[in-house]
């Protein structure tokens, strides 16, 4: 049932930062590794930006190297511009045949806030859930195996998907995230369990129950996406395992 207000479960506030470390010094890029032509830290920000000399011919990550982390808790805030995708990648593989890319789960980001929050499988399942849903992912479909997975996504979508709830009006949820400025992502990431919030609010929350497909864990990463010059900035990135 959708609802004009968030209730108290789809707005949390977290005050108990003690657990949290940084991951980025907001000085270099050490434990991390992409590639310079996008990425760099300017003003304590991990930037990633393509501009029309550098346009991608396909994503491209700037990699967190020291951890593949499986339960966890991720804290970062973003900055992106109107025109920029991106998104926070978990539990994902290196595909080694490219330089700087990754498969595997992800908070997705876009500037104009189409997709902010909703999860998405890169290079596998495609969209999980969509801004606004609580989604269970039962079993593969027994039609399809691991080398034809592309069978089973519709119109960029996984179709094996049970939308159980909604977790508010989608005109309210996007309410809460701001263009142009900063937004902070919280990712609560736990056994099978991956819950998406920003600035605070609860964005997608997906069960997934896939055992042929999901992954335990892996590494992180943030990316630039292919298409027209963008920039996107990132800070404060803390985790909790």
């Amino acid at each position: 049932m959708l609802m004009s207000c968030l209730n108290k479960e789809n707005k949390k506030e977290y005050r108990n930062e003690s657990d949290f470390i940084s991951i980025f010094n907001e000085k270099d890029l050490s434990g991390w590794v992409g590639d310079s032509t996008y990425w760099s830290v300017k003003d304590g920000a991990l930037v990633g930006e393509v501009t029309p000399e550098t346009i991608l011919e396909r994503n491209s990550f700037i990699i967190y190297e020291k951890a593949q982390p499986s339960n966890f808790e991720l804290k970062l805030e973003y900055k992106i511009s109107n025109s920029g995708n991106s998104g926070i990648n978990y539990r994902s593989e290196r595909i080694e045949k490219f330089p700087y890319a990754l498969k595997g789960y992800q908070c997705d980001i876009d500037g104009k806030n189409r997709y902010t929050g909703q999860n998405y499988e890169e290079k596998k399942r495609t969209t999980l859930a969509y801004m606004g849903e609580k989604v269970t992912i039962p079993s593969m479909p027994d039609s399809i195996s691991k080398t034809n997975l592309r069978k089973n996504v519709k119109k960029n979508c996984w179709q094996t998907r049970i939308v159980s709830d909604t977790l508010g009006d989608l005109k309210q949820l996007k309410s809460h995230i701001k263009e142009n400025d900063w937004n902070s992502v919280h990712l609560i990431v736990k056994d099978n369990r991956m819950q998406h919030y920003i600035n605070g609010v609860l964005m997608s929350d997906v069960l997934d129950l896939d055992t042929e497909n999901r992954e335990n864990k892996g590494f992180l990463g943030v990316q630039v996406h292919v298409g027209p010059p963008m920039k996107v900035q990132y800070k404060n990135i803390k985790i909790k395992y």
